[in-house]
């Protein structure tokens, strides 16, 4: 892992001592004077970017409200979060390193951002130059210890495919490890020579603006940033260590062993370190390129539904998942033949450096199939392709207790049981125990009348105001509910995402609650017993509350009583707060007009005092006549 030089701490808000590590000396710091002035000069731009945007955002949020101007900062907030966002993309691409992946991260925070910065940013690619192959070369042949004419027959010097934290190059192993492995095409994956350094500048700079938003209560009171930030940092130095990487795909293949939907590459551990990672090069068909499924023999509309079974069962069974499955990293594999050259050797910039082909080897149906394999055993050993992973450096883990929240929202979804798909969400953790729930609960139980069951093609054709209409009323709710999705969350929200727009390029009518409805079914076949004894739990707690029953009516009897019922409406709750406003503007005419009118009467005996009153006067004008064109 990169290690923090002593100037730098996680959480730390003082200043950055620029550090990199070498490849003979771990955790050691060399740096020239010309890659110190770099690290130094990128760190600052990246605070200089936070510092300004959070000074208009101190402006606009937080000033101007407290001087009654509330109604400027609404009007331009759309418009400066979508600028915050394009000059945030084109900071990111400029810099490349950790930004890039901040901007991805920043995209998937829904619970945290507005909806125009993650809209603007969910697009953000990662694009950048690859290194030439000579700064490639020397950094394997220090990780690995040998020169790359020693450690394969061949390497081929034009990269796959170049990312921010590295690329990958074709290579082809030597006899004897082509003898040891059963292997001969390989793709050697090798981190960007300086990574570490720019890692640690990000991290560092990161740290203290997060430091910064934590003492912004407008921000702190939604979410821990420090805590946030060193989430981030934790995933991040996750993805450049590839041992971790080849771990976590050997963990996903042991998951699917025996399955015949799924394939994935094979490390070669003799040639992998922390920043050079060697796997199988395989020969495969981009899981969205339809046109050369169709070629191959291969119905892309029976692809989907497996893509999405597989996904499932990552999620709502093993408890570990791929969080990246966008189409460069998902390859679909030919049963029983080998294609001489890949169809599409694309990969999509967001993955760092990918592997972009998969060789195709033969698999007979297993005899014990798992649980989300198909049911029909001759089915399964008629199909001739089978699902190729690559790309584990995002991978996600769902707790057991998660996992259990998430199958009650699988099995609430597919029922169209808003109650039941909100008490699952708080099964989850997403909202509090003490969140009144009155106001999602109806607005969940809409959203499943109208558009429950609709596939993509269905949706299309709802008219857009409608989804408008429904989403301001939705956000309405959403914010005066205490949410915070963890991060496990927000990637299961993303790997299903993506499972979503994969399924609908390769069947444009596919509809997703087919493939949800059979597996929240089988879901509630696998764990029977679970059932029984929820059923027994529904009905003790349904008697509790028949027990409760009598004394909380009499407490609500009382309290209308009283006149202490609290009733809470988005609706009424926006009149009031326009009345409140006309209210305000019209004291502040009434203290204009006093003013004016003592100014004027005081100025013949005491011109100083009266000229004092009818200059002051201006600022309750101001106040009625701007508030005043806000309501309008």
């Amino acid at each position: 892992m990169t290690r923090i030089t002593s100037g730098t701490t996680p959480g730390s808000a003082s200043g950055f001592t620029p550090g990199s590590t070498s490849g003979s000396r771990p955790g050691v710091t060399v740096l020239t004077t010309s890659q110190t002035r770099e690290s130094k000069a990128r760190y600052r731009r990246i605070l200089r970017f936070a510092g300004w945007n959070l000074a208009v955002t101190w402006w606009y949020e937080l000033f101007l409200p407290r001087i009654g101007l509330t109604w400027i900062a609404e009007r331009t907030r759309s418009k400066r979060m979508r600028r915050f966002a394009q000059r945030f993309h084109v900071l990111a691409v400029d810099l490349g390193g950790l930004m890039i992946k901040v901007g991805q991260f920043m995209s998937s925070r829904l619970d945290v951002l507005p909806p125009e910065i993650t809209k603007e940013l969910e697009g953000l690619q990662d694009e950048v130059p690859p290194v030439p192959f000579a700064a490639i070369r020397a950094l394997a042949e220090a990780e690995l210890g040998v020169s790359l004419a020693r450690a394969f027959a061949m390497v081929d010097e034009t990269p796959v495919a170049a990312a921010s934290l590295g690329q990958a190059h074709r290579a082809m192993l030597g006899p004897l490890d082509a003898a040891d492995t059963g292997l001969h095409g390989v793709v050697l994956k090798v981190q960007r020579p300086g990574i570490d350094t720019i890692i640690e500048v990000d991290l560092a700079a990161l740290r203290r603006v997060g430091g910064w938003l934590s003492h912004v209560r407008l921000i702190s009171d939604r979410v821990d940033m420090p805590a946030l930030v060193e989430e981030f940092a934790q995933t991040s130095l996750e993805e450049i260590d590839y041992l971790h990487e080849a771990t976590s795909s050997e963990r996903f293949a042991a998951d699917f062993e025996g399955d015949d939907r799924v394939s994935v590459p094979a490390v070669v551990w003799e040639r992998t370190t922390r920043r050079v990672l060697t796997l199988e090069d395989v020969t495969a068909i981009k899981i969205t390129d339809t046109e050369a499924l169709i070629a191959a023999g291969i119905d892309p509309a029976e692809v989907a539904p497996v893509f999405a079974a597989v996904m499932f069962d990552q999620l709502f069974t093993n408890g570990f998942f791929h969080a990246d499955p966008h189409p460069g990293n998902i390859f679909v594999t030919p049963v029983g033949t080998t294609m001489i050259t890949p169809t599409d050797k694309t990969t999509d910039a967001t993955s760092d450096a990918s592997t972009g082909t998969s060789t195709g080897t033969s698999a007979d149906a297993p005899a014990d199939a798992p649980a989300g394999a198909p049911a029909d055993a001759s089915a399964a050993s008629s199909r001739p392709w089978k699902l190729t992973f690559i790309d584990f450096g995002m991978m996600g883990e769902v707790p057991s207790n998660t996992r259990s929240g998430l199958r009650k929202m699988l099995i609430a979804a597919a029922s169209r049981d808003g109650k039941g798909l909100v008490d699952a969400v708080r099964d989850v953790g997403v909202l509090l125990p003490s969140a009144d729930t009155t106001e999602l609960e109806k607005a969940m139980t809409q959203l499943f009348a109208r558009f429950g069951g609709m596939g993509f093609a269905e949706l299309r054709e709802v008219d857009p105001r409608e989804f408008r209409a429904f989403a301001e009323q939705f956000s309405d709710v959403v914010r005066t509910l205490p949410v915070q999705l963890p991060e496990n969350f927000l990637l299961i929200i993303r790997a299903m995402s993506l499972v979503s727009g994969v399924c609908s390029a390769l069947n444009p009518a596919f509809n997703l609650w087919d493939s949800v409805e059979p597996y929240a079914a089988k879901l509630l076949r696998d764990e029977g017993g679970n059932v029984v004894k929820d059923f027994a739990k529904q009905a003790l707690e349904t008697a509790g509350i028949a027990v409760r029953l009598p004394k909380r009516l009499d407490s609500l009897i009382t309290r209308f009583e009283d006149g202490t019922v609290a009733v809470s409406s988005p609706a009424l709750e926006k009149r009031v707060a326009r009345l409140e406003r006309t209210a305000r503007r019209l004291v502040s005419a009434l203290l204009f007009g006093a003013l004016v009118i003592a100014g004027a009467v005081l100025h013949a005996s005491d011109a100083v005092f009266g000229t004092i009153l009818l200059v002051g006067s201006i600022i309750p004008l101001l106040h009625a006549l701007l508030a005043g064109r806000r309501d309008r």
